[in-house]
């Protein structure tokens, strides 16, 4: 067997595979407002958002492609607008823009991610729809056991809620979806802190999850002002036994 023909056929399989590994966003808007503009594709690098690729929208069309040697999590953005979440990896990934609705299709990860936003979307729909109920009720003077009733509607809506947006993040523990939704939801909270839902998803999470740079620096934060939270009320307590 002759090794000195055989390395270099090794190595061109290896380079025609790495590049053939490749994602095409084609992006269609009906939003008229974004004719003409320059649309970005930002990462997220030790606290800057990096542009790593863009592409004008030219009567409503747009599009773009690189080499997708590995998966990652990218923002769209219309100069320091963020408008959706993308995952670049390999493969065409159909992006369309509304101004009722924000979709990336084609590719694995990208339908994962925006099923799931589609499902939150409607979940968190019937939640308001529940709260506007219960607001006229209130004014109409409903009885005591309406109230009750759409009480626990609501809290079965939140579990329902909070039950998928923890079945998700743990199903997408070791990619890019995992670490990414686990900021999005952490990132309603007016400032890092331990939650009930935050703990419950931590419990069961593996290293590489919890390694991930943002869920790192969120979850050290979040442990310090905990830290702080509970000296705080530790002090309250003393002051009110000294009283």
């Amino acid at each position: 067997m002759n090794v000195n023909r055989i390395l270099p056929l090794m190595l061109l399989l290896v380079l025609f595979a790495s590049c053939s590994r490749k994602y095409k966003v084609e992006g269609v808007s009906s939003v008229t407002s974004l004719d003409g503009k320059m649309l970005y594709l930002k990462t997220l690098r030790d606290g800057q958002w990096i542009a790593i690729d863009s592409a004008e929208v030219v009567h409503g069309l747009f599009s773009t492609s690189g080499p997708s040697d590995s998966v990652m999590m990218v923002t769209l953005y219309m100069n320091d607008e963020a408008i959706m979440p993308l995952v670049l990896e390999n493969g065409k990934i159909e992006v369309s823009i509304s101004n009722s609705q924000l979709t990336a299709k084609g590719t694995p990860l990208n339908n994962a991610l925006y099923e799931f936003i589609e499902k939150r979307n409607s979940l968190e729909l019937k939640i308001e729809e529940l709260e506007k109920k219960e607001a006229r009720m209130v004014l109409d003077g409903a009885a005591l056991d309406d109230h009750e009733q759409l009480t626990q509607e609501g809290e079965a809506l939140v579990k329902e809620m909070n039950d998928y947006i923890k079945e998700f993040i743990s199903t997408n523990y070791e990619n890019v979806l995992g670490p990414s939704v686990f900021m999005m939801m952490c990132s309603t909270l007016p400032y890092p802190i331990m939650t009930p839902q935050i703990e419950d998803i931590i419990r069961t999470a593996p290293q590489t999850f919890k390694s991930s740079p943002l869920v790192r620096e969120f979850l050290d934060k979040a442990k310090e002002n905990m830290k702080l939270i509970e000296e705080h009320r530790r002090m309250e307590e003393s002051g009110k036994i000294n009283n």
